[in-house]
């Protein structure tokens, strides 16, 4: 826990010593997949991952001096999890209760961060121009890279480069005091741990599908007209999987890139049908690019992906699949309520950082399905995360997908598992579009097929997710329309039962590909 005292000097070198120890301790945060070779004789593989616990701070306009306020937390200042992450202090001195002459500060304490240290975020007065911020930030020796006005948090937030090497917390403490500046964060980093694929040949079963009851499933829904969006890196939009099921496209990065197996996993393993058969082959996938290419993979920010989350919101995504995994972040944080609060589904990977793991978000947020990972033989995933936060679990080892390239891969980790939920949730849909995010997940839960200790548990939660039950427990009304020629023509063959788990004997040109553990 941080202490405030009343005299600046004190303040600043406790911020910036906490800053300084994110920075160096704390570990990336990862999308939560793992490309492997496709070796049936090798038990699990459990990433080279050791998360360290960092502290950061979110500033309020900061102001000369601060206090530790001794009121107890109130509603303005819990969390969206009912957790008390931000405390009333006051500046020159008196209590936060009330009674003095100073504004109210807000400062917000963070857990387990790993920031960009020249990046910093600013939510922004509305009324300011580009001009009037660009003037602001030089008068404070900052570059404003870009801002925009998310209209799902109601706020429009800055992000600005800092220059000539100055630490964090000092600047942040500095450009708070600024009127025009309503709060503070650093902009949080969110990385994909993959390697460069390799071609392997082999041809694996989905054993999936049979796991999950997808193909009974599959004869009362295929998700048609339901848009799920996949916030993640690049798909392959040529790739024969997934021929008409990107829809929509947004670049969060701006950037021209190429595919990457992550995000052509991802939806292959939701949408997939060729060879292969997604979770729910007739739904809209909107393509969302948040994680651009870095040296350990990819990666993405806070910035990125509230940018996603925002986009994903104004098309009116029914489902948004989170396959990626980080530190408690006060704008997701602010996201995930607004998008809850329209009746958004919510479906996230519980984390690939094992048994030790604190937990991660967005999946430990309350109103998002997190999702653990099992293997075929009805096990938890070695590297997959535990916690009282996981709702439900999904295979997640050794999943046969789409990679870049017309070619396949195999992959585990819990942002598979998360996939093959969101699908499902898509078929559920289709079945009752009415269906509330709270109902849908009880649905799923109280259908799930149990596993380890009777009951529900912090390993698999309330147990397997069973496609065929859970859709079957929704009472069916007239949904949207089944995709028919003229929208998806590719999906023909799909809704007559045609796709299939791949037979043997795939070419060598469309054998799996494995990456290494970075």
């Amino acid at each position: 826990m941080v202490r405030f005292v009343g005299e600046r000097k004190k303040w600043l070198l406790a911020l910036a010593a906490m800053v300084c120890f994110a920075s160096v301790l704390g570990s990336p945060v990862h999308a939560q997949n793992m490309m492997r070779s496709p070796n049936f004789n090798m038990g699990p593989r459990i990433p080279n991952f050791n998360p360290s616990v960092g502290v950061s701070t979110a500033i309020d306009r900061a102001s000369s001096s601060f206090e530790r306020s001794t009121s107890p937390c109130g509603n303005a200042t819990r969390d969206i999890d009912d957790e008390c992450h931000e405390r009333l202090v006051k500046s020159g001195g008196g209590s936060a209760k009330g009674g003095g002459k100073g504004p109210q500060r807000r400062v917000q304490v963070a857990r387990d961060l790993q920031v960009i240290p020249d990046h910093l975020l600013a939510e922004l007065d509305a009324g300011l121009t580009d001009a009037q911020t660009d003037a602001l930030a030089r008068r404070h020796g900052l570059v404003r890279i870009q801002s925009q006005n998310f209209a799902l948090i109601g706020a429009t937030i800055g992000l600005f480069r800092i220059t000539g090497g100055r630490p964090l917390a000092r600047v942040s403490q500095e450009f708070a005091a600024e009127a025009g500046v309503r709060r503070i964060q650093p902009d949080f980093r969110y990385l994909l741990q993959e390697g460069k694929p390799e071609i392997n040949e082999g041809d694996p079963a989905q054993y999936a599908l049979q796991k999950l009851r997808l193909p009974e499933a599959h004869g009362l829904a295929h998700g048609a007209g339901i848009k799920i969006a996949v916030i993640d890196s690049g798909i392959d939009l040529q790739h024969p999987e997934l021929a008409g099921a990107v829809t929509e496209t947004f670049d969060a990065l701006g950037s021209k890139e190429g595919p990457h197996p992550h995000g052509t996993a991802v939806a292959g393993v939701i949408a997939a049908h060729g060879r292969l058969m997604g979770s729910a082959p007739a739904a809209r996938i909107l393509a969302i690019r948040a994680f651009g290419a870095a040296a350990n993979g990819a990666e993405g920010s806070s910035f990125a992906v509230l940018r996603g989350l925002d986009y994903a919101a104004g098309q009116r995504a029914q489902i948004v699949n989170m396959s990626f995994a980080g530190p408690k972040d006060a704008l997701i944080g602010r996201a995930i309520a607004a998008l809850a609060a329209k009746g958004t589904i919510l479906v996230a990977a519980g984390g690939n950082a094992g048994p030790k793991s604190p937990p991660l978000y967005p999946a430990a947020y309350a109103p998002v399905i997190a999702v653990s990972a099992t293997d075929a033989q009805d096990k938890l995933l070695a590297a997959s995360n535990r916690g009282d936060y996981i709702a439900i679990s999904a295979p997640g080892a050794d999943i046969f997908a789409p990679a870049p390239g017309n070619k396949y891969q195999l992959s585990s980790g819990t942002s598979l598992s998360a996939a093959y939920i969101s699908g499902i949730a898509g078929l559920m849909l289709e079945r009752n579009a009415a269906l509330t995010a709270e109902e849908l997940r009880a649905i799923l839960q109280r259908t799930a097929r149990d596993l380890g200790a009777p009951g529900r548990d912090a390993l698999f939660g309330a147990g397997e997710a069973d496609a065929f039950s859970a859709v079957s427990a929704v009472t069916a009304t007239a949904g949207p329309a089944v995709a028919g020629s003229a929208d998806r023509p590719d999906l023909a063959a799909a809704k007559a039962g045609a796709v299939a788990t791949p037979a043997s004997g795939m070419p060598q040109s469309e054998a799996p590909a494995r990456a290494s553990i970075q």
